[in-house]
């Protein structure tokens, strides 16, 4: 699957560094299957703000229903308003994603497509995502497996650098989900969803990727988790305090002692024919 004009030309404006891999074949093969699913995915998320940070030059954010809708970049693009957008209310926003120019818990959903494999610090990029999201927000990652067939190139690459060609971004370090579930964890994120993809055998040229094209659906079925690329969505769960007061001590009528339980009318109708001497009689043989 390869991306359609209007995505190169917008890699194209994008600045130098990941986006340039997203150019090449094995980028446009990866970028062609996350696509689709990303389009899906925040078309179902709803609320008023949304931001993307990583890759600038696309728009993942098109098909969102929200209003808001924002590009982080460490540094500024030209002609990088979304189609349709308004100006006062989208565009791209340059900061550091370290530190996010957003107001805590302001944000309803946060695309990250590729962005942990880069960053210098990728646990601290998933603290300020934790920072911004509203309770019971979303974050969408994209990232690729690094326990895969392309990881497996990518280490030999690194290994033998001659004789073999990379098909990741040269000096990108790819988080596996069980990693990636585990920071999820330590910021009280819950995975709500996720998928692998791009099960084609690693190449850096075009025809040899069309000739795997057998092996999509044959890994979806037999090697699901060994995609060259994954999806993971999360959600922010916020835990409430529930206040216990203290236990009031039993005053009042609640202390006094419970009154004898009522007899039967039928036992109360017996002693009362009895006469005065068979009740004297009677109770003298219970003091006995």
């Amino acid at each position: 699957m390869v991306p359609s004009e209007p995505l190169i030309s917008q890699l194209q404006s994008s600045p130098a560094g990941l986006e340039q891999w997203l150019l090449t074949p094995p980028g446009q093969y990866v970028m062609g299957w996350e696509r689709p699913h990303i389009d899906r995915a925040v078309n179902d998320v709803f609320g008023y703000h949304a931001v993307q940070l990583g890759l600038p030059g696309l728009d993942l954010l098109a098909e969102s229903r929200m209003p808001c809708r924002w590009r982080v970049s460490p540094q500024p693009l030209a002609n990088a308003l979304p189609t349709g957008g308004n100006p006062a209310h989208c565009g791209v926003v340059v900061a550091d994603f370290h530190e996010l120019p957003f107001d805590s818990q302001s944000i309803d959903l946060v695309v990250v497509p590729h962005l942990l494999e880069v960053a210098e610090n990728p646990h601290q990029v998933l603290r300020e995502i934790d920072r911004v999201l509203i309770p019971e927000g979303r974050v969408l990652v994209a990232g690729l497996n690094p326990f895969s067939l392309w990881g497996l190139r990518q280490g030999l690459h690194q290994g033998i650098r001659r004789r073999v060609q990379p098909v990741w971004p040269v000096g990108a370090k790819p988080l596996g989900v069980p990693r990636l579930r585990d920071l999820f964890t330590l910021l009280s994120f819950e995975v709500e969803r996720g998928r692998f993809g791009c099960y084609r055998w690693p190449s850096v040229q075009a025809h040899r990727l069309e000739r795997g094209a057998f092996m999509e659906k044959a890994g979806d079925r037999w090697w699901p988790m060994c995609g060259a690329a994954y999806l993971l969505g999360a959600v922010k769960r916020t835990r409430k305090m529930t206040l216990i007061g203290p236990r009031w001590k039993q005053t009042g009528l609640s202390a006094l002692p419970s009154p004898a339980p009522a007899q039967p009318s039928s036992q109360v109708a017996s002693q009362s024919r009895q006469s005065p001497h068979d009740r004297q009689k009677s109770d003298g043989h219970h003091l006995r």
